[in-house]
């Protein structure tokens, strides 16, 4: 794997509804060598959420977004999506995932190359560090 690879920081955006998945997805990029950024794994009782989500998205090079009906309908996937298309640390590295079937995805993340979660997350995971290494 190369350096570049091994040390990018991942932002996994989703809805609460979707933690099983990103945390099996954190895992298996984990093991590919990528750094991931986890909220359950990071903040502390009386951090500052938004303070804290706000410095890993500007540490994080890659964007996993978990699609379903739930993040999408999600403020906050919104947001960290907006921020991802808005800052060139991210460019050619946003990565959506269809964890559930949802008509209600922005026209922008259309453009993206997609993956699906009705493969393992072991699968999905080795399609993003491919990807991830050809952009790099």
């Amino acid at each position: 794997m190369t350096g570049t690879v091994a040390t990018t920081q991942v932002f996994i955006s989703y809805a609460r509804a979707d933690e099983d998945f990103a945390k099996a997805l954190s895992s298996q990029l984990t093991k590919r060598g990528l750094s991931v950024w986890n909220a359950d794994d990071e903040l502390l009782p009386g951090d500052n959420l938004w303070l804290q989500m706000g410095e890993a998205l500007k540490k994080s090079r890659a964007m996993v977004v978990l699609v379903s009906p739930d993040s999408m309908r999600s403020e906050n996937v919104r947001h960290e999506i907006e921020y991802a298309l808005g800052d060139p640390n991210y460019e050619g590295r946003v990565f959506p995932v269809q964890v559930r079937p949802t008509e209600d995805i922005p026209w922008i993340l259309r453009r993206f190359k997609s993956f699906d979660a009705r493969q393992s997350a072991a699968k999905v995971s080795e399609s993003i560090a491919n990807a991830l290494k050809q952009v790099a």
